[in-house]
Formats: structure tokens, C-alpha cells, sequence
């Protein structure tokens, strides 16, 4: 399974600057409205040290990490929702996205002006976006239900969902986004890939003051609480990707930083949706896996195949850090490092595993 995260924001707040810093892509990403015309879509590898580190101890011939997929769209607007700018055609672009990262500007420069001439205004920048996810799942739910209504008539699942599709609709027109209602009910709205169901982190485009301001920080991130808020400066972001590991490194650390908005943005996402990564290894490749947080081991061995769930018999298992202080695979099963578990063993972040099975 491979992450998919959808970036939104008004025109010129940096959106496609910090694309083409976070995929390594050179989209346009001009100060003027709809730069970014058609959705650019960039997969990139989940930074993961261990890697590495496995590859030299298997000698191995191919190193295969967990992806993420970006998906920038065009800068939405007031009215986005009903057509306005570019429109519906761009919120449809994120609907298949696992999550939103909210590009929210928070810096000041003359050079580049806000999309409509006035004054930064975070707060009402968010407002903007949130009514018009809101807005599109107001239309998405009002253009289901006459015809679940109409069956409900005579079918009681259809009854169901329309009852709570009137319910989702009642909130909506509240201001209320669906991922601030108690007990969602996913497995009722899964197919129709609500905007405001999908987890949001905010991302404020700070200027480099703006990394070691934490009362700035603590301020917007207020603007948003309870979801993440993480601060990343797309100038430096730019800057980042021209230098070597350690000349970023060194840049990130001048600045108060230890990692760059591409790693923030991974570890918040799998955060906030709940996954995790474990490891395979051999001489053939070394690989990383995403999986969700408390998935058994014939599920973590379904995303490597179906077979694998359906046939499997048990895990050979051994944390990274064990195998790493053996030093080598042989020297972890001499030390009794290395576990059997069976289909009821929950995996865990830092497994190195070798599945058994048969179909």
C-alpha cells in the first residue's frame, strides 16, 4: 500500500513551491493565480535509515523503500465548490487521497502578493479552503440521496444510509466537517470519498524567522488545534534540495531544524493515519512495508500478496535493532535473536520479518 496525500491552499501561499522541493520536480510555480493547472502527481521515497544499513549487511543487489504519493493542485478560491476558478474539476483531484496537507501562508513579502492584494491572514485563508471542502461534500451527499431515498422505500440498507447521510448533511450545514463528528461511520461513506472525512494537516509557509519562532508557532498552530500543524519554510525547502545530506543538515540545524518539511510532512502523515513500516531483507532486496498500526502478521503478509495472507503459517521475526547488534542474520539465529509468531502476532515498527506460507 503506498500513501497518497493530496496538497491544497489558496493561490500563492507556496503550494507548488513546496512540491517541487518535497518530489524534486520542476512544475511551474509562478506568483499569479492557476500556475499549477493540471494536478502533478510526485511518488517519493519515505526516508528510512535502516535501509541502508541492511543493504550492506546482505550485500543486497536492490534497495526498495515505502513511497508516498504527492498530488499538488491548482491554487482553489472562494467558490471553488460552485465552479469558481478552476473548481469542482481540482476538489474531485483529491478525492482518492488517503489525506490533505492545507498549504497555509504565513509570511509576509511584498514581491509576492496574496491572492487577492491584502494583508496575510492565516485564519481566514483556512476558513476559505474548510467551507469549500465542506461545500463540495454538501453537493457530493445532496446528489446521492434522492435516489437512496427513493429506494428506501422498500429497502432497509438504503433506509439506513440515507438516515445517515441526512445526518452528515445536517452538520455540513452546520460548518461542521464530517472528521469532527463522533463515530464516523466509514464503512456507509467510504465510496463517496468525502473531503472533510480525510485527515488535514495544516502546513504554515513560515520564512526562516518563522522556524525558530515558537510563539508564532504556538499561535497558528492554535488556529487549528486539535489537528497537526507543522511549519515549513518553502524558500529554505528550495534551497535544501540543491545541497548534499550533510550541507542539509548543517543548514537545517543553523535554522533550529532537524529535518527537512519532506520528512515532517511523511512522519505526520503516518501519524495521523495510524501506519507504521516493516522490513524484509535477503540478498535479492532489502524493502520497506506500509501497513496500518495493530495489523496481524497474515495481514502485513497480504501486502506483500494475497497469497501470502491466504496461506500463511507463521513469521520468522527479529527487531532491526537485535539484527544490527548481531550483526548478521546467522549470528541472530545462533543468539536466539530470531522468534516464530503465529496469525495472532500484532507487527511491530521495527520488525524485520520473513514470512512462511502455503497455498
Amino acid at each position: 500500500m503506498s500513501l497518497s496525500i493530496g496538497i491544497v491552499g489558496l493561490p500563492n501561499v507556496g503550494k507548488s513551491t513546496i512540491f517541487n522541493a518535497l518530489t524534486n520536480n520542476s512544475i511551474l510555480a509562478a506568483n499569479y493565480p492557476f500556475a499549477t493547472i493540471e494536478p502533478n502527481t510526485g511518488i517519493v521515497p519515505v526516508p528510512d535509515k535502516r535501509l541502508d544499513v541492511l543493504a550492506a549487511m546482505y550485500n543486497t543487489q536492490k534497495i526498495i523503500p515505502a513511497t508516498v504519493t504527492f498530488v499538488d493542485i491548482a491554487g482553489l478560491v472562494a467558490g471553488a465548490s460552485k465552479g469558481e476558478g478552476l473548481g469542482n474539476k481540482f476538489l474531485h483531484n483529491i478525492r482518492e487521497c488517503d489525506a490533505i496537507v492545507h498549504i497555509v501562508r504565513a509570511f509576509e513579502n511584498s514581491d509576492i502578493l496574496r491572492h487577492d492584494n491584502s494583508p496575510i491572514n492565516p485564519q481566514a485563508d483556512i476558513d476559505v479552503i474548510n467551507t469549500e471542502l465542506i461545500l463540495a461534500d454538501i453537493q457530493t451527499i445532496e446528489h446521492r440521496l434522492p435516489r437512496l431515498q427513493k429506494e428506501a422505500k422498500a429497502n432497509p440498507k438504503a433506509r439506513q444510509t440515507a438516515t445517515y447521510l441526512e445526518t452528515l448533511l445536517t452538520s455540513l450545514n452546520s460548518g461542521i466537517p464530517i472528521a469532527s463528528i463522533e463515530n464516523i461511520k466509514y464503512e456507509i461513506i467510504n465510496d463517496l470519498h468525502l473531503l472533510t472525512a480525510k485527515p488535514i494537516i495544516y502546513t504554515f509557509n513560515v520564512d526562516e524567522t518563522g522556524l525558530s519562532d515558537h510563539a508564532l508557532q504556538k499561535k497558528l498552530a492554535q488556529l487549528v488545534a486539535p489537528a497537526q500543524a507543522l511549519f515549513i519554510c518553502a524558500k529554505l525547502e528550495e534551497e535544501l534540495r540543491e545541497l548534499s545530506s550533510n550541507d542539509a543538515a548543517e543548514l537545517l540545524s543553523s535554522y533550529g531544524a532537524s529535518e527537512t518539511g519532506l520528512s515532517q510532512l511523511i512522519h505526520a502523515a503516518y501519524d495521523t493515519l495510524g501506519l507504521q513500516s516493516y522490513l524484509t531483507a535477503g540478498q535479492k532486496e532489502v524493502r520497506a512495508w506500509t501497513i496500518h498500526k495493530g495489523w496481524t502478521a497474515p495481514q502485513a503478509a497480504g501486502v506483500i500478496h494475497s497469497d501470502f495472507e491466504r496461506g500463511f503459517i507463521a513469521a520468522q521475526v527479529i527487531s532491526y535493532d537485535d539484527l544490527v547488534t548481531a550483526g548478521s542474520e546467522t549470528k541472530a539465529r545462533e543468539a536466539g535473536r530470531i522468534r516464530t509468531e503465529g496469525k495472532n502476532y500484532i507487527m511491530q515498527p521495527n520488525d524485520v520479518v520473513e514470512f512462511r506460507f502455503n497455498i
